[in-house]
């Protein structure tokens, strides 16, 4: 059974390819900092939101009724609309309405 790759961020930054040139061991080194830099900015931009969600939760609102309303709103409109269209449907075949 093969072994899992196991290696640090460091080890694969820098490790060359195999059978890659300098200037392929270079772009990959920048892409992989580029990915590291994004992930880290993800982390900071999810624990501003997670603030603003605690902050919406001390002023009273529903957070689980709000991150629907962000979900909602990303959607497109028709899109929606036609979801919401089945939904009833399928709540009145149930006998849910």
């Amino acid at each position: 059974m093969a072994e899992p790759f196991n290696h640090s961020s460091a080890d694969a930054v820098s490790a060359p390819v195999q059978g890659g040139t300098p200037k392929a061991d270079e772009q990959l080194r920048a892409i992989v900092a580029r990915i590291e830099r994004l992930e880290e900015e993800k982390k900071a931009l999810m624990a501003d939101i997670k603030e603003v969600y605690d902050e919406a939760k001390g002023n009273g609102f529903d957070v689980k009724v709000l991150r629907q309303v962000i979900r909602i709103r990303k959607q497109d409109r028709q899109e929606r609309m036609e979801m919401e269209a089945v939904l009833e449907t399928y709540l009145g075949a149930l006998g849910d309405l």
